[in-house]
């Protein structure tokens, strides 16, 4: 039984490594259009509408 717990243990340890990179794209992604969003409504005359609606 220690065994089998051990080898999930390290198939987690495992997957999560290989998640880690995916997801540190995913944000910064998203980071990048957050703020090409901003920059959108900015150019649109948006920003000042936007923020009163904060």
């Amino acid at each position: 039984m220690a065994g089998s717990e051990s080898k999930a243990a390290k198939d987690l340890t495992a997957m999560d490594f290989s998640l880690m990179p995916e997801l540190d794209e995913m944000g910064t992604r998203i980071d990048d259009l957050e703020k090409n969003v901003a920059d959108l409504m900015t150019q649109a005359g948006m920003e000042d509408h936007h923020k009163s609606k904060q």
